[in-house]
């Protein structure tokens, strides 16, 4: 006689599960509710850090606009804290076409912003994203060449052979595009060859106390002249101290990018500005 396996906690559902995949399970359904109220009521807002050239103090090369949304007590919220859960779901798509939307809408008031704006590469078939964007390069043209599009190595990896497409034919049209979290440990090398990213972000694990981690270091080199092989231009992530961003300039990286230049806001420089004009 066959003898029946004993259920494991693996086998049941999160509710009669651990309680660490009840609180997962519970915070997760409890972010998408709020998302979907966001969006629903067009709650969501970009907030913009500026990514500053190595050793030029103050030099913007250009911002990164993230997404936020409010909850119902108007509290921003960042994605940090929703993002992994409607990441694969209608709702990411939503989220990246708010983004998109805001982000483009951002460049063509103000003509001398540069500016990045994250994606999935979910999202490359989603029509609505695509109409969002091709209709205002179709108004304004050179919103195009003043446009970043950020894609994580995670996503990018997701469907390779689609990215690469999509980035060739935006790319054609003025359009960069940023390896984000670059050295997380998804790429494959020869991916990354044929990718033909124009900027890499090297992840914040690897600079956040880089200046006294011999080890970061090593791995931060490595990155930087990975980048320099392929013709890419390097933003070094969570920069958070002026030890830190010494040692990266004389590492060699291109760019900067933490709270060390400016935290994100929704009230950036040049809407500070047209309100002081407006008054």
């Amino acid at each position: 006689m066959i003898k029946k396996r004993k259920p494991s906690r693996a086998d049941l559902p999160p509710e009669l599960g651990s309680p660490l995949a009840v609180a997962v399970d519970q915070r997760d359904r409890h972010a998408l509710v709020m998302v979907a109220e966001a969006v629903r009521h067009g709650n969501l807002r970009l907030a913009f850090q500026p990514v500053v050239q190595s050793g030029a103090i103050g030099k913007i090369a250009f911002y990164e606009g993230l997404i936020r949304i409010l909850d119902k007590t108007g509290r921003t919220i960042p994605a940090r804290d929703f993002i992994g859960a409607v990441e694969t779901s209608e709702l990411g798509r939503e989220i990246d076409c708010a983004a998109l939307e805001m982000g483009l809408r951002a460049l063509a008031r103000h003509p001398t912003l540069r500016l990045s704006i994250n994606m999935s590469a979910r999202s490359i078939g989603y029509p609505r994203w695509k109409q969002v964007l091709n209709r205002i390069l179709e108004r304004e043209p050179t919103v195009a060449e003043r446009l970043i599009l950020e894609i994580t190595e995670a996503s990018a990896m997701l469907v390779p052979e689609l990215v690469i497409a999509f980035m060739h034919d935006l790319q054609r049209q003025g359009v960069t595009f940023a390896l984000d979290d670059f050295g997380a440990g998804f790429t494959s090398f020869r991916y990354l060859r044929d990718f033909y990213f124009d900027i890499v972000k090297i992840d914040g694990q690897f600079i956040r106390g880089v200046h006294a981690d011999a080890d970061n270091q090593v791995l931060t080199k490595a990155l930087v002249a990975i980048a320099q092989q392929f013709d890419m231009f390097t933003v070094a992530e969570s920069v958070e101290n002026a030890a830190d961003s010494h040692w990266l300039v004389q590492a060699g990286v291109d760019c900067q990018q933490g709270y060390l230049f400016g935290a994100p806001t929704v009230s950036p420089p040049w809407k500070e500005e047209r309100l002081r004009n407006s008054a």
